[in-house]
């Protein structure tokens, strides 16, 4: 008999050294303790049988907007979604109220996080045009996932604008730089380009030139200082185009609603509900996001889950604000672009498990091996669920993808060595603990 083991799961296709494998795995604590073929020795087996076990997906960018906006998320209800979603770890931004851009309000962001948050966590340090002595630091910071630089203006009062002052933040930054990448001058110059009440103005306004332009300069000074940053939620074929050609320590992100969603029909039909920074744009830069998606020029895909309540959403356009929920349908969404043969599952594995681990030095994730965390996501590809907004664990309680058809679906998600959710049904309290890096 094999020793005692905590949880063992068993008859499942596990993605082991870049291939499937049908094999068991056996948990002690928050360790997979052996792989291979297991004597039953645990109080507790999980048949796997005709599923895929992953390793835990991680979604590097989450807003769960506390402090200063708990009535459409905190830290407690948006970590629910995540494992709802089969997601084990979770980034988190810094654009709250206050904002998490002080060692004193990381610190605050951590004890709030503490014995409350479902999913492991990490937190964004935001960047201001006053914090170099900070920045210079956060290399230090336990669950300090990186710097958070907004270029553009978005959600909340986070902004660094002025070119001196970005340049001042990429070169003093000891972590990685991930950036919302909008020009803030060219953003002011089309406000003219607004049309109240009408939503399908916002990408005009926010067009790809305020896109683009953000991103060659960013990605210019990066250079020039031989730093790592990383091009959150990219939306435009241009970016694309300019990413095609090598680029040494520049990676980027695309979100799922960008490879499901397209201008002008999403704006049709889900008016404001579907507006976003950076915006849903046409079909073509759908199409050209897709391409960047199969030709591996992509690094991440993140779901910058940033939940509104629906009556604030429901406002008139340019009052709504911009967000929608994404960290609970991430999965569902691009397993059933898998299965529609959009990418394939070893592909979609890099980008939600392998590469966010590598690109941020996350310690023992990212993959199935002995000894390393106990963070796991189990799937079955046969699965067809129609999405729907009471299925929801966010407060917000809506998604853009209610009554979305999806085959492809995550049936359990394991935390720390725990079952945390099963076929739909959270199971356990809380279990999250800060990454490590």
């Amino acid at each position: 008999m094999s020793d005692n083991y905590s949880l063992i799961i068993k008859n499942g296709s596990c993605y082991i050294e870049g291939k499937f494998q049908n094999i068991d795995l056996a948990l002690s604590g928050n360790k997979i303790k052996k792989i291979g073929k297991i004597d039953l020795n645990s109080s507790k087996v999980l048949d796997a049988s005709g599923k895929i076990v992953l390793p835990g997906v991680i979604d590097t960018q989450v807003h769960f907007r506390e402090p200063g906006a708990n009535d459409a998320e905190n830290l407690e209800s948006g970590s629910r979604a995540a494992i709802a979603g089969g997601v084990t770890s979770v980034f988190e931004m810094p654009n709250t109220n206050p904002p998490t851009s002080t060692f004193k309000e990381f610190n605050n962001k951590l004890n709030a996080a503490k014995n409350r948050m479902f999913c492991n966590y990490a937190f964004y340090f935001g960047a201001t045009p006053d914090n170099m002595k900070e920045l210079a630091s956060v290399n230090t910071l336990e669950g300090c996932c990186g710097v958070k630089l907004f270029a553009g203006s978005s959600t909340g009062n986070l902004l660094v604008s002025q070119e001196k002052d970005i340049e001042k933040v990429i070169s003093n930054s000891s972590k990685i730089i991930s950036v919302h990448s909008e020009d803030e001058n060219i953003l002011l110059s089309r406000k003219k380009f607004i049309k109240e009440g009408d939503v399908a103005s916002h990408p005009i306004w926010r067009n790809e030139e305020c896109a683009l332009e953000s991103t060659k300069r960013v990605v210019r000074i990066a250079q020039k200082y031989k730093k790592k940053i990383h091009i959150l939620h990219v939306t435009t074929k241009q970016e694309i185009d300019f990413f095609s050609e090598k680029r040494d320590g520049v990676t980027f992100e695309i979100t799922p609603q960008h490879l499901t969603l397209f201008a002008p029909d999403c704006y049709e039909k889900l008016k404001t509900f579907s507006q976003m920074n950076p915006p849903i744009r046409s079909k073509d830069h759908h199409d050209r996001l897709w391409e960047a998606v199969k030709n591996s020029l992509v690094s991440t895909i993140g779901s910058d889950h940033a939940p509104h309540t629906r009556e604030e959403k429901k406002k008139k356009y340019p009052l709504s604000p911009s967000g929608m929920p994404g960290v609970q349908t991430l999965l569902p969404v691009m397993l059933d672009h898998v299965n529609k043969g959009k990418l394939k599952i070893e592909q979609l594995i890099k980008l939600v498990c392998e590469n966010p681990c590598d690109l941020f030095g996350i310690k023992n994730k990212g993959y199935i091996k002995e000894n390393y965390d106990a963070d796991l996501t189990i799937v079955d590809m046969n699965k067809q669920v129609v999405i729907k907004d009471s299925w929801i664990e966010s407060k917000c309680r809506w998604t853009p993808f209610n009554n979305y058809e999806v085959k492809g679906f995550p049936v359990a998600t394991i935390v720390n060595g725990e079952i945390v959710m099963e076929n739909s049904k959270i199971l356990s309290s809380s279990k999250g603990k800060p990454l490590t890096f």
